[in-house]
């Protein structure tokens, strides 16, 4: 199968697949996209699991930089590879995955990825549901302030004080341990509970409790398409699993696709 409009060409198997997958969404009313690290892979920013060499946690030990025993034992270190990390976000732009799910404007993106990839591609900023947080902001420590602000990713500060309590500022992302934003999380529960097909776009399906509302959905009989270039997301059960990355396959499943026309 060969999408010439798009500069993609798919062989044969993945072709059918692609058919198979385009004629659920057509009959489908409510979908949703539940992504991961996959979605913005080729927007340049590195994933987490993978076995390729610059996956994230096959270089850095995630409870040394993601947990607030790794913060407490060394703040400064975690701020600074917070910030070398924003400091690649700052030089990437929205991939053609991006583009192809902000051009559904009735779609919610469930996400777990903390960029803004996808507000930048113009996906409206309410309906994206950040699971695990924003790491375009920062955040007090101390669980009893509230205190957040936006940080500009091409020049972080360095590790500093809260203005209202002293305590620390650190990323306002979810690491591990800590729960999921609540209000973020029943939303994302409730939606998962109501649909008729999910997007699983990217992830390696491994984090939970995100993860469970894959199963959520399907329990609650939505049908689930997997867009992965890992074989290994097969297992996950999907009723279509389309091999590719998202750049790739995304723009070719969701061409002609009009989610607004179905509701």
């Amino acid at each position: 199968m060969s999408e010439g409009n798009l500069g993609v060409e798919f062989d044969a198997a993945v072709g059918a697949k692609l058919g198979q997958a385009r004629r659920i969404l057509n009959r489908c009313n409510r979908v949703a996209a539940f992504s991961g690290a996959g979605l913005s892979a080729e927007s340049g920013l590195p994933t987490f699991r993978d076995s390729e060499p610059d996956a994230l946690w096959s270089r850095y030990d995630p409870m040394e930089l993601a947990s607030v025993s790794g913060f407490e034992a060394n703040p400064v270190r975690v701020i600074d590879w917070y910030n070398w990390r924003r400091a690649n976000y700052a030089g990437v732009q929205p991939n053609a995955a991006h583009r192809a799910l902000a051009a559904q404007s009735r779609m919610i993106q469930i996400t777990q990825n903390v960029d803004d990839l996808l507000e930048r591609a113009g996906v409206p900023r309410q309906q994206v549901y950040h699971l695990h947080g924003s790491i375009l902001r920062d955040r007090c420590q101390n669980s009893a302030c509230e205190y957040n602000e936006r940080i500009d990713p091409a020049s972080p500060q360095p590790l500093r004080s809260c203005p209202h309590c002293g305590a620390h500022m650190r990323p306002a992302v979810v690491w591990f341990g800590e729960n999921l934003p609540q209000a973020i999380w029943d939303r994302a529960q409730g939606l998962c509970l109501a649909l008729d097909c999910l997007l699983v776009i990217g992830t390696s399906a491994t984090v939970y409790p995100a993860a469970g509302l894959i199963e959520l959905a399907r329990q609650c009989g939505s049908r689930v398409i997997v867009v992965n270039p890992d074989p290994r997301a097969a297992a996950d059960g999907g009723d279509v699993y389309l091999a590719g990355s998202a750049a790739a396959v995304l723009p070719a499943l969701l061409e002609g696709f009009d989610l607004a026309s179905h509701s």
